[in-house]
């Protein structure tokens, strides 16, 4: 890096900000470079020099750039003062940690300030405000702070992480990234924290006066013209930042008597403002000095009444701003000395029963007052939400109605609400949030119930309390207001499945049913698939991923077996977007069964996030939204699990990932099943099916699921049962079987006994269970090749062997003999062709012919393994 680029990039704020020296508001310090009492060193940010005027010092005569600065600072060499200041451009002196939101803040700033100089409209304006730029801390933004010889990378991230750049997408005319700039041809005016580092900015617009004006960066913090020091005995509030400097102008006359805090806007008072104003022990005085028009009394009365209940010590007072004026249009239109005299002239503020008795003495209608018999008791304001549709309350005035409950989103507290007086009452819609519109309501209660305005008003402005309590409540639990209805099963059917599920061998008792209910054969593979789909209730769900060839009744089986379940607690997907599952609510899925009729055609973002939904139990993305204002900014969006899922497919071997996390179940492909299905679907186009009989028993798992409730399982017997060490990623698969067992042990919940901490204990029944449903699908994780494979493979090899193990087939012959599509056949010879299962001969133009090159036993190993559990089983 050439010295030149070092001087055009680190400015003079940095290097006395890394030295911690602060120049007073003539921009003049007390020389660090000889004994200095009183400040000598004059500093240009316009220029990034200084210069010390004393004759005392050894740079008298000679103007200071950044290194000269560094190098009498530091009394090193010329050499070691330009490497200084590179580190101080990569953030700090160390040059290891990036620059901090304040560091690009700060720098961005004085880049600002310095810009004012050089700006001919921005000047104008500001004259025409009548402030002072050499007096007050203003900035302003062309817009240009990234072009040309200033074009900056580091800058330019810096500014897209705080906000002062917006990525568009643009491309300039030179074919360089172009960028939007947030503020442009605005005033800029700094933002403070109460360490007095700059952590936000505002922009006022200087070229438009009609529309949208006033701008902040996003995440606002930090106060104008800063924090007020704690001996703050008198404190002047302004609707406005430019009413703020505006006063601050006025040093000799206001600044001396009074602390100076700015707004922003009339509904600006944040709780970062309150905050400070809490903080000030001494605090005397609170002075609003806003706007004179209705928005700015309105204001006024909100927040008097706002501070007054945290501060009643405190006194305060309003000054009256002329009609249609403020502080800055006051300076424009008269001599500065108004503002200190509007400020002499201001009055306490009247609170609503104050008022109430000003307008009674002035009417000749003030009430007597009786004589207390004891001590006035503070009424207790409760909400009754026993119904979180229609939210109760009893105020001072009359009793209150919110029907429809409270919307979550946190920017309003718009209600229906029903006043009731005796026999009358009042009906209306409002947001609380909107003072003017409390005010209209409470005047409008009054004349129709005959009640007192100012309580009414406080009986509104308590709710407002309550219901935002009773919002945070339940945002804080992650549930709306609005209550999540559950189905409630009848007590008479409640007792019923309760004497079911304490039945013995209740899986197999389950299988029965499943089959009434519709399901033919497959008597593994549905209570298998029944057992994960019941984990969705639990904190730890499992996965069913369903394989089988096309037209082999996987979609049926899914069908069935999800509609076994609470239909409110199943969701089914024949389609999935790539971001659909980030757009959920944040429990929109929580102990859900996802149902996925295809799951082949989800694209690989959705698969992506299914996944972490399987894994994790839970999707966090990082998104752009759009604010209020219209300005775009990142926002976190949460998903939460867990959920069950049940998916069917035809390509099991394209997911690998999701196969590692799921039981694989292979549709019974064989003649013998199809035969099955066949004379299932005869019979119930013959009227032989009892279809009312299918859907009572469907009704009645729905209610014993229902009535299955999560616990938490130890089983005594986990360490005895070791799985087949060559299973495909064997330590998920272990995880998976200790799941069924688990789940298997929840399902006789009414039959388990528990320990002394609630938990149930597995039995032998539960571990033999287990392996014999899951037996199958630690087969597939075992086998290299997916269900419908093996079973094409078998049917294969079933046709060669008797005629000798070097018999060479073509497909017509493998087409004959297993019964498949001419697809499907091509799909499985090119399978097992690549896994070198077959080998293939001949040319296309002539017919291929195939021979067996791996006749592996899987009957064996079956064999083996049943042997090896059935032995660890019965030695349990």
């Amino acid at each position: 890096m050439e010295i030149t680029d070092i001087k055009a990039q680190l400015t003079l704020a940095q290097v006395l900000n890394h030295y911690g020296l602060k120049p007073d508001k003539h921009q003049r310090l007390r020389c660090p470079f000889h004994e200095d009492r009183t400040p000598s060193l004059q500093l240009y940010y316009k220029t990034h020099t200084a210069y010390c005027f004393s004759s005392n010092c050894k740079t008298h005569g000679k103007s200071l750039d950044v290194i000269d600065f560094i190098l009498h600072k530091e009394g090193c060499t010329k050499h070691e003062a330009i490497e200084k200041a590179k580190a101080m451009l990569q953030g700090n002196s160390s040059g290891d940690a990036p620059q901090t939101k304040a560091a690009v803040l700060l720098k961005m700033f004085t880049y600002f300030r310095n810009a004012v100089h050089n700006s001919k409209p921005a000047q104008e304006y500001i004259k025409g405000r009548n402030l002072d730029y050499g007096r007050l801390e203003i900035g302003y933004n062309s817009g240009q702070f990234h072009h040309g010889s200033r074009r900056d990378e580091a800058l330019i991230k810096s500014c897209l992480e705080v906000g002062l750049l917006q990525d568009r997408g643009l491309t300039a005319k030179t074919g360089e990234k172009a960028y939007g700039v947030f503020g442009k041809y605005c005033l800029v005016f700094a933002l403070r924290s109460r360490a007095d580092k700059i952590t936000g900015l505002y922009f006022r617009s200087t070229v438009n006066e009609s529309d949208q004006r006033h701008y902040y960066l996003a995440n606002r913090e930090g106060l104008y013209p800063g924090y007020p020091k704690p001996g703050t005995k008198k404190l002047i509030l302004t609707e406005a930042i430019i009413d703020a400097a505006s006063l601050l102008q006025q040093e000799t006359v206001i600044t001396e008597q009074f602390a100076v805090l700015s707004g922003y806007g009339t509904n600006g008072l944040t709780t970062e403002h309150q905050a400070a104003i809490k903080d000030l022990p001494e605090l005397e005085e609170l002075v609003f000095y806003f706007d004179g028009d209705q928005a700015g009394q309105e204001a006024v009365s909100k927040y008097a009444v706002l501070l007054h209940r945290d501060l009643p010590q405190v006194k305060i007072s309003v000054v009256q701003t002329p009609e249609k004026e403020d502080v800055n249009s006051l300076l424009q239109g008269h001599e500065p000395e108004i503002l200190m005299q509007l400020i002499n002239e201001r009055t306490p503020f009247l609170f609503s029963v104050e008022k109430s008795v000003e307008k009674e003495k002035a009417a000749g209608r003030l009430s007597p007052v009786f004589p207390e018999t004891g001590q006035k008791q503070q009424p207790e304001y409760v909400l009754n939400t026993g119904n979180p549709n229609n939210i109760m309350f009893t105020g001072l005035a009359a009793t209150y109605a919110v029907k429809g409950g409270v919307k979550p989103q946190l920017d309003s507290l718009k209600i229906a609400l029903q006043i009731i007086s005796g026999h009358r009452d009042y009906r209306c819609k409002l947001d609380l949030y909107e003072y003017k519109q409390l005010q209209q309501v409470a005047e409008t209660a009054t004349e129709i119930l005959g009640s007192r305005r100012d309580l009414v008003e406080q009986d509104l402005m308590q709710l407002t309390n309550l219901l935002e309590a009773y919002r945070e409540q339940y945002l804080q639990q992650g549930q709306s207001p609005t209550a999540k209805q559950s189905i409630k099963v009848p007590e008479a059917s409640a007792k019923e499945c309760i004497r079911f599920l304490q039945q013995p061998d209740l899986l197999s008792r389950f299988n029965q049913l499943i089959g009434k209910a519709g399901v033919t054969g497959e008597e593994v593979n549905r209570i298998f698939l029944f057992v994960i789909a019941t984990s969705y209730k639990m904190p730890q769900t499992l996965h069913g991923l369903i394989q089988g060839s096309s037209g082999s009744g996987k979609t049926r089986l899914l069908k069935i077996i999800s509609s076994l379940m609470p239909p409110e607690d199943v969701k089914r997907f024949t389609r999935v977007t790539e971001s659909s599952f980030y757009n959920y609510g944040e429990y929109d899925l929580q102990n859900k069964l996802l149902c996925f009729e295809d799951v082949d055609g989800l694209k690989e973002e959705a698969q992506l996030a299914l996944r972490e939904l399987q894994s994790n139990d839970i999707l966090i993305s990082s998104t752009s939204v759009k604010s209020e204002e219209g300005h775009i900014r990142s926002a976190e969006r949460t998903v939460r699990g867990p959920v069950a899922t049940l998916s069917c497919t035809t390509r099991g071997e394209y997911y690998e990932d999701n196969i590692s996390r799921c039981f694989l179940i292979a549709v019974d492909e064989s003649r013998e099943q199809t035969q099955r299905v066949i004379s299932y679907q005869n019979n119930r186009a013959a009227g032989e099916i009892n279809e009312k009989q299918e859907r009572e028993t469907e009704n009645f798992i729905q209610n014993c699921v229902r009535l299955l409730q999560p616990c938490p399982v130890i089983n005594p017997y986990a360490n005895k049962i070791k799985l087949p060490p060559e299973a495909h990623k064997i330590r998920r698969l272990n995880e998976m079987y200790q799941s069924i067992v688990r789940q298997v042990t929840i399902l006789n919940q009414y039959q388990r006994q528990k320990d002394g901490q609630g938990r149930l204990i597995t039995q032998k029944e539960d571990m033999q269970t287990a392996c014999e449903i899951l037996f199958e699908s630690i087969l597939l994780k075992v086998d290299e090749l997916d269900g419908s494979l093996r079973q094409f493979y078998e049917q294969l090899k079933s046709f060669v062997q008797p005629k000798g193990k070097d018999y060479e087939f073509n497909r017509f012959e493998v087409r004959a003999a297993t019964g498949v599509s001419k697809t499907q056949q091509h799909y499985y010879i090119g399978r097992l062709v690549g896994l070198e299962y077959i080998k293939q001969f001949g040319f296309a133009n002539r017919g291929f012919k195939y021979k067996i090159a791996h006749w592996d036993n899987m009957a064996a190993l079956r064999t083996r393994i049943k042997e090896d559990l059935k032995g660890q089983l019965q030695n349990l």
